[in-house]
């Protein structure tokens, strides 16, 4: 018998976001155990607990679903830049962004190597549009966590530095996650002193430069 939208939250029903965040969810765990291309809409409907006709509704695509999925791991989201509070120190800001960095990735460590730290996917122009688009998010979030506020001259080239830094999160990461040649602890001491030293001495010198 197959579950529906309101047995699968326990008889309740659900509002428009409560109901998306229930699809996104239950998306994450599928695509955890599977591949992109081995996941149908059907089977994404199914362990939601939805119609595919919802899911459609909601999502349109399985791109539109995955892409919100990979965001979901990669950006920081506003809550945990609530969080953060205003008085620390720049240190301690960029200590508590990396610190959820590397919660989520461990975490949700299969998916995050199925995807973020997937060469595979980034061959795949589709796919690497996708990951493309989830690290302009990050970038974003990043600079909205550290109170990063370039002038209009630099904001492109500022934006872009901070993209550059998430692929050596990415890398340094990997190299944790996936070689074990580092351990949590530095991978945390490495994106700190790095980022500090992008947002401390790089950045006030393209904001002179531009």
């Amino acid at each position: 018998k197959r579950m529906t939208s309101a047995s699968a939250t326990g008889g309740r029903r659900l509002g428009p976001e409560d109901r998306r965040e229930q699809i996104i969810v239950s998306a994450a765990k599928v695509f955890e155990e599977k591949s992109f291309a081995d996941v149908s809409m059907t089977e994404l409907a199914k362990a939601a607990g939805v119609g595919r006709p919802l899911l459609n509704h909601y999502f349109g695509s399985k791109r539109e679903l995955y892409l919100d999925v990979v965001r979901r791991f990669v950006f920081i989201p506003e809550v945990a830049v609530d969080r953060i509070p205003r008085s620390a120190s720049q240190e301690k800001r960029i200590g508590a962004v990396i610190d959820r960095w590397l919660d989520v990735a461990w975490r949700h460590r299969d998916m995050w190597i199925s995807t973020v730290m997937s060469d595979a996917l980034r061959r795949d122009p589709e796919m690497d549009r996708i990951l493309q688009d989830a690290d302009d998010v990050a970038a974003r979030r990043m600079m909205d966590a550290l109170e990063i506020r370039p002038s209009e001259g630099s904001a492109a080239a500022v934006h872009s530095m901070i993209v550059a830094y998430g692929g050596l999160a990415k890398a340094a990461s990997k190299q944790w996650l996936v070689t074990g040649a580092l351990d949590r602890e530095q991978v945390h001491l490495l994106l700190v002193r790095s980022l500090l030293a992008i947002v401390r001495d790089v950045l006030p010198a393209c904001e002179a430069d531009s």
